[in-house]
């Protein structure tokens, strides 16, 4: 089996493809369901973030696999696969490994050096071990891409390199606004965040620490929006005047706020252009929108409307000119450089475990027959006699096994090693099902040690 993945992003598809191929949560768990349902998939788990769509699988047939899975994204996305494959990439085997990790390194992200999708990877990994579909590499690969992206972070100075969505977007409306920096413009001005999910917390906050005089945080669910006004509004957070409102105050709270960011679930608009141009009728001062979701919540035409500054995930894109410090993004492409060729040289370490282990098991059992047999032949031979030759018999088969055992795992976990294993198999007549029974077992407990660790 082989690691594949097959997705588009912003650096593949334009915002428009994007946001129609958003997925929803249950629309993703059914793609996990259909994934491992296909022929060639044994695993999946899919990455959904504003600005990706990634579906990861461990695959048998490579072609086979490619074809698969466009095709169910195609049709879990609602983008028909003629319109939607120009835009898919394609990564397999280590590829696919340094893809994901780089990703984890912020490298991939639309404003370099961005940490939030550390969060998204750990989201998407949780999603797949709740719905029983990360086996045991996925487990690894999710697992070891968190590790390099946190490693990435701590090691380099690649946060410096960039800002999150959140803060980039602020930037560019402080920017339109002719203020030097965020804190200078947002001071003092009324702040309506509709949302209230991890990224609209993050710009809760964000505005919260910019100096705004009041955040308005309206959410589907009140009871959410309330626990996110409390932690803000708490001494022990930032301090800020907050409260939360129902969706169905946005339109009366828009007349009062200056800056407004979105970031919904919502499949359509949240903020129509007309209602936005009815909340500016009754203003005298600029109207700033941030609209960070995918699909997008706020209209794109609000941005014709005078007094209106809209920055949203396109214009982003488009303003990402992503000019960070050459040393520190050099300096993590080597450390996924490393990371890559260690997570490979481990998996091919542990593909020949279960071969390992189970010749082990067949020479064990090879001296318990003889045991038995010569107990059989020399039925005096007292308890501490037979001990001793148990001891003896049991020995000589360990040293004899050591060396070659040892080494092979050394070779293995070299570019090409994979048909030590076979080799092993082979020469010692190993029956398939007990080696596939360790696999098994190996795969069961680490699916459960996994599932702890997230």
């Amino acid at each position: 089996m082989s690691l594949l993945v097959v997705g588009l992003s912003h650096r593949s598809a334009p915002v428009s493809i994007l946001e129609r191929a958003a997925l929803s949560g249950d629309t993703q768990i059914k793609l996990l369901q259909d994934t491992l349902a296909a022929e060639p998939a044994a695993e999946g788990t899919v990455l959904a973030t504003c600005n990706r769509i990634e579906l990861y699988a461990d695959v048998d047939k490579f072609h086979a696999g490619v074809a698969e899975l466009s095709t169910l994204l195609a049709q879990h996305s609602g983008v028909g696969l003629e319109e939607l494959t120009p835009y898919l990439y394609v990564h397999y085997e280590d590829r696919a490994v340094h893809h994901l990790f780089s990703v984890a390194c912020g490298l991939d992200s639309m404003v370099v050096g961005e940490g939030q999708i550390l969060g998204q990877i750990k989201d998407a990994l949780a999603l797949g071990q709740e719905q029983h579909t990360a086996g045991r590499l996925l487990n690894d690969l999710f697992q070891q891409a968190l590790r390099v992206g946190k490693r990435a972070h701590s090691e380099t100075g690649i946060d410096r390199a960039g800002q999150s969505l959140v803060t980039f977007g602020l930037e560019q409306l402080a920017d339109g606004a002719g203020d030097a920096d965020v804190d200078t413009w947002a001071k003092g001005k009324r702040a309506l965040v509709i949302g209230a999910g991890s990224m609209s917390s993050l710009a809760a906050a964000t505005l919260a620490r910019s100096g705004v005089s009041e955040v308005v945080i309206a959410n589907r669910t009140l009871a959410r929006a309330e626990r996110l006004a409390q932690i803000l509004s708490e001494p022990g957070g930032t301090g800020v005047a907050a409260r939360a409102v129902e969706m169905v105050a946005v339109g009366d709270e828009l007349t009062r706020a200056d800056v407004v960011v979105s970031c919904t679930g919502a499949t359509g608009l949240v903020l129509t252009g007309e209602a936005v141009e009815a909340a500016v009728r009754s203003r005298r001062t600029p109207l700033a929108l941030l609209d960070l979701a995918m699909p997008r919540d706020i209209d794109a035409a609000a941005h014709r409307v005078p007094g209106v500054r809209l920055v949203d995930i396109e214009s982003l894109a488009e303003a990402s000119a992503d000019a960070p410090m050459a040393a520190d993004v050099d300096q993590v492409r080597g450390i996924v450089s490393d990371e890559v060729a260690a997570f490979g040289a481990a998996q091919r370490a542990a593909h020949i475990t279960p071969t390992v282990v189970a010749l082990r098991t067949m020479a064990a059992d090879v001296v318990a027959n003889e045991v038995a047999r010569l107990e059989g032949r020399l039925p005096d031979l007292d308890d501490k006699q037979r001990a001793e030759i148990t001891q003896t018999v049991r020995r000589v088969v360990d040293k004899l096994l050591h060396a070659p055992t040892v080494r092979v795992k050394q070779l293995a976990s070299e570019p090409g090693g994979a048909g030590y294993a076979d080799a092993l198999r082979t020469l010692f007549d190993l029956d398939p099902e007990t080696v596939a029974s360790v696999s098994r077992a190996d795969l069961n407990d680490a699916d459960v040690k996994n599932r702890g660790r997230v």
